[in-house]
């Protein structure tokens, strides 16, 4: 019999997540991916190793929810309790697994490692649990299932490691998940920029408030906005019957601001554009500091699209290596828009690219030649289209230098899409 989950808790074990001394990004990872498979997260808890307050939080958390997924405490060493304390938890037995012995007995003839004791406390595994592989290390996984007052809870235990969890999790967690309902999540992303938030939800707000399935949603980061369209649906259907009426809403309401529906943000659009176009664009920076080459090269292939980044901090670099007449600066400064195009014009006369994008401005947290925190001008030089935009990025808070510098590298990434659709 299926029983339909629909949400669940993520516990996270582990002394150095709540100090600090690790970012706990498995949350993360594991939260996104049970919203793609149709499980909602109830909460995420964080608990060290101690096997007292380890039981408390199963016990809080199976009264919330029927499925608890943990990651963190399956290694060797004597503060790894996460199995020994959930078998504790459900009254089961810890028995040797022969296969799971063996397997680390051949792992470490391999690696030419000599075995200790430690690591024989591997292969002892909660009875009657579905144990899941590791590809990636030595800790297995385990499912356990067990009624409580009546219900049947489920509980995934996880390597804490991340390249251990993740194989793991989508290798063998999801494909079980996905069998228990009849039922699947399917959703589709949209990804736009030049639009805030609150504006695009006035622009979709009849369709969210009436929507139950499938339901819109509306997420804010920096200088972007992502809606996500869920539609729970059978598992018989096809999920375009379900996405495509709403996706054709909000393409025709919103499509100039619409860049993509993948998620490796403006940047990987950008490379796909002008992969497609067989074109190259070239930056030069200042405020940014070289931030748009470090998004663009982050993506696999860029080698074939962007031809060069220069980052013209100075003044005389600016006139020097880009060729900015150094009236400009005198009669303008070089935060102007009169700067940022000649600099647009000047690294795509010397790279031969098709496309020349710059970004000139005052990151913070001062003001500079006169010119207030947040002020910003990103420019697009090529032969069908050239634009020079003025920002104004102050967001009322000290340490938004970092903030200021990204939303100007995500503009001048856009600038390069608009400029490569009009090849």
């Amino acid at each position: 019999m299926k029983s339909n989950i629909k949400k669940a808790e993520i516990l996270c074990i582990g002394t150095e997540l709540l100090m600090g001394n690790v970012i706990n990004t498995n949350a993360a990872f594991i939260g996104q991916k049970l919203a793609q498979i149709g499980i909602g997260i109830y909460r995420h808890t964080v608990v060290g190793d101690n096997s007292v307050r380890l039981k408390d939080a199963l016990k809080q958390a199976f009264e919330r929810v029927d499925l608890v997924i943990a990651t963190g405490g399956l290694g060797p060493t004597e503060d790894d309790i996460s199995k020994e304390t959930a078998a504790e938890f459900f009254n089961l037995k810890l028995i040797e697994n022969k296969d799971i012995l063996e397997s680390l007995e051949c792992f470490f003839k391999k690696s030419k490692i000599s075995m200790s004791e430690n690591n024989k406390k591997q292969a002892i595994v909660p009875e009657d649990s579905i144990i899941l592989e590791n590809k990636n290390g030595t800790a297995p996984g385990y499912i356990i299932k067990k009624e409580i007052s009546g219900i049947e809870k489920t509980l995934i235990l996880l390597p804490g490691p991340p390249k251990e969890m993740k194989l793991m999790f989508e290798k063998s967690v999801i494909p079980y998940l996905e069998k228990l309902s009849d039922e699947k999540l399917v959703s589709k992303e949209f990804y736009f920029f030049g639009i805030g938030e609150s504006s695009l939800e006035d622009k979709l707000k009849d369709i969210i408030n009436t929507q139950t399935n499938p339901t819109i949603a509306t997420y804010a980061k920096e200088g972007e906005v992502m809606v996500r369209v869920t539609a729970s649906v059978p598992n018989t259907s096809e999920s375009d019957d379900y996405i495509l009426p709403i996706e054709k809403i909000i393409i025709s309401r919103l499509g100039e601001y619409c860049y993509s529906t993948h998620s490796d943000g403006i940047e990987g659009e950008v490379v796909r554009i002008l992969k497609d176009k067989k074109i190259k664009f070239a930056s030069a920076e200042s405020c940014t500091g070289g931030l748009i080459s470090k998004r663009i090269t982050d993506i696999s292939g860029s080698s074939s699209v962007f031809e060069c980044g220069i980052c013209a901090y100075s003044n005389e670099v600016k006139v020097s290596t880009l060729g900015v007449d150094k009236s400009t600066i005198d009669n303008f400064t070089a935060i102007s828009k009169e700067t940022a195009i000649e600099m647009a014009k000047g690294i795509r006369r010397i790279s031969g690219a098709q496309i020349g994008v710059a970004t000139t401005g005052n990151a913070g947290p001062l003001d500079s030649e006169g010119k207030p925190v947040g002020l910003v001008y990103v420019a697009v030089d090529s032969d069908n289209f050239s634009h020079v935009a003025e920002l104004n990025l102050d967001r009322g808070y000290t340490e938004q230098r970092e903030t200021i510098r990204n939303i100007s590298a995500s503009y001048a990434l856009n600038l390069v899409r608009l400029a490569a659709q009009k090849f």
